[in-house]
């Protein structure tokens, strides 16, 4: 049986300031629950509870699981790097606890938002990967998996920053199909080459035009979203069945997050997500259904 999953995100639930409004933690779980979703992943830090009793009981109050959570900590910097494993600690303690299997690991700036990216010197780039191999050992202590996000405005962004990364690293990635076209890697092509190394799944898609606009440097990352690069899956030009039909036949049986990052304006509609959302899993499940 394929594993579905649904992401706060999708719901305009995001860490960056000034990103849009925030719904009620309730309204989103109980709308994913509503779509037929049996997990999320966590969302922002401390968007859902911090303790452990109190995520599971409001998890388990819409029927819903944990898969893992997303964390987005500066690995770069050795000044910071005993903060940086120690929060990385307490989010893994408290995933174990709730019950998720996986740490999706992202290679901040420690800039604000995904705008900005200074370039790393190799020495950065050395402690970057050492860092994240402690953050590895440390969730498994905790019984997770880790998985390194490809993301835009972060570290690992570009098709060469990804291909270094997989060279020097042994973390397997999440193959976020958005997050990578944007920073210019096929991800249909990346689970070709490197079966092995895909450990998670986020599932969007994207418009082609405005990822270029961003990858060029015409417009930040937050403007895109606000713009509507994200699509539900089928609208977009990333090519998700080839994707999807691939790495199930190369064995992966991890779970698909779907993720459509969404901005919501103060005032506006707040029932794109749910529209949207039913449209994804629609176009997943017809995918699925001819496997």
């Amino acid at each position: 049986m394929t594993k579905i999953a649904g992401a706060p995100i999708s719901w305009g639930v995001c860490e960056v300031p000034g990103w849009g409004r925030v719904l009620e933690a309730d309204q989103v779980l109980g709308e994913m629950a509503s779509l037929g979703l049996t997990a999320t992943e966590l969302g922002p830090p401390d968007y859902l509870p911090s303790e452990p009793a109190e995520l599971k009981a409001l998890l388990a109050e819409h029927g819903l699981g944990l898969v893992g959570g997303f964390l987005a900590v500066v690995l770069h910097d050795p000044p910071r790097v005993p903060a940086t494993v120690e929060e990385a600690d307490r989010v893994a303690a408290l995933l174990a606890a709730a019950g998720a299997g996986v740490l999706v690991l992202a290679a901040a700036t420690g800039l604000d938002g995904y705008d900005e990216r200074p370039a790393l010197t190799d020495e950065q780039w050395r402690t970057l990967v050492q860092t994240s191999a402690k953050i590895a050992d440390v969730a498994a202590g905790h019984g997770l998996r880790t998985v390194l996000h490809p993301h835009v405005g972060t570290h690992v962004e570009k098709s060469a920053e990804v291909e270094r990364f997989l060279a020097d690293s042994e973390l397997q990635l999440c193959l976020d199909t958005g997050h990578l076209l944007i920073g210019g890697t096929d991800p249909v092509d990346l689970a070709r080459r490197h079966p092995d190394r895909i450990g998670h799944v986020h599932l969007k898609d994207v418009r082609a035009d405005i990822a270029e606009q961003v990858r060029d440097g015409r417009i930040g990352y937050t403007t895109a979203v606000q713009r509507g690069i994200y699509v539900p899956l089928g609208d977009g030009d990333v090519d998700v069945e080839a994707l999807v039909t691939l790495v199930r036949e190369a064995g992966y049986t991890g779970w698909f997050v779907l993720e459509q990052d969404t901005a919501l304006g103060d005032g506006g509609p707040t029932d794109t997500p749910v529209r949207d959302t039913t449209r994804s899993l629609a176009h997943l499940n017809k995918i699925i259904g001819k496997g």
